[in-house]
């Protein structure tokens, strides 16, 4: 058992691929990119720790996330799969990566959230502390079409029907835990962390953010040399949600031509 709701996508008997979102966010927010590109895979989405349906206990920093992905892999994957990462779930993807070797094949790692800085974090957990609440679903709506600009109105329409939640005095919120969001902008700003060495990985950059520096691709380049693949796509950081079809065409491309660790490419 795990404490952990999971989402699950595509083939059920297809290569495992284990899908971690950032903060604030979802399990399901993998959907539309399972379902369009990766059917042949068996997508496992859980929400994090302090998110959506999970439990929102803690402790929630990535050693406990580590731990939790380690349980989900034991109740629901093979031994050994494929990792996909956006922002903070990247982050968690790596720590994976260093802790379980053994479980990990090849990594795909969407604008990750490492090594970012300290002031950036500090403003990002401050706000974070005084989480929005909405009168209405449709004033939830507004606010996230207005900081989604670029994101489908079908999109934004299902991140209100999986992700809002109403309280008990009647007001309308995110499905998060504050204080988890606040602990992952500190493990955020610490150093950065690189793939382990022999894990074939592909870094996607989105070009109108700036999380991911271009000394963080060249450590990651010093220590992959060719195992590491690197793409930019002209998007904000929720690339995946602003553009997930290229977004998914980079994903499967990678994941059934890149061999995987001492193996050969997914069939």
């Amino acid at each position: 058992m795990t404490a952990l709701h999971v989402h699950r996508y595509g083939a059920a008997r297809g290569p495992a691929l284990l899908a971690l979102h950032g903060i604030r966010g979802h399990g399901a927010r993998w959907r539309h990119v399972a379902e369009t590109s990766l059917g042949d895979f068996s997508v496992i989405a859980p929400d994090l720790r302090g998110h959506g349906r999970s439990t929102h206990a803690p402790p929630w920093n990535t050693e406990a996330h580590v731990a939790d992905m380690l349980a989900v892999l034991d109740a629901h994957g093979p031994d050994r799969v494929d990792l996909l990462g956006h922002s903070y779930g990247g982050l968690i993807a790596l720590r994976l990566a260093h802790a379980a070797p053994e479980r990990v094949g090849r990594m795909v790692l969407l604008d990750p959230s490492t090594g970012l800085p300290a002031g950036q974090m500090h403003d990002q957990a401050r706000r974070t502390m005084s989480p929005g609440l909405f009168a209405s679903p449709q004033q939830a709506e507004a606010e996230r079409r207005s900081a989604w600009p670029a994101v489908s109105p079908a999109a934004v329409e299902e991140e209100i029907a999986d992700h809002l939640v109403q309280r008990d005095d009647g007001r309308w919120q995110w499905r998060f835990e504050p204080a988890a969001v606040v602990t992952a902008c500190s493990e955020m700003a610490g150093p950065p962390v690189t793939p382990p060495a022999g894990v074939p990985t592909l870094l996607v950059t989105a070009r109108r953010s700036g999380f991911v520096s271009p000394a963080y691709v060249q450590a990651c380049r010093a220590t992959l040399g060719e195992q590491l693949t690197v793409a930019e796509l002209d998007a904000g950081h929720m690339l995946y949600l602003e553009n997930p079809e290229e977004t998914g065409e980079l994903i499967r491309r990678f994941l059934t031509r890149s061999p995987c660790r001492g193996g050969s490419p997914t069939p």
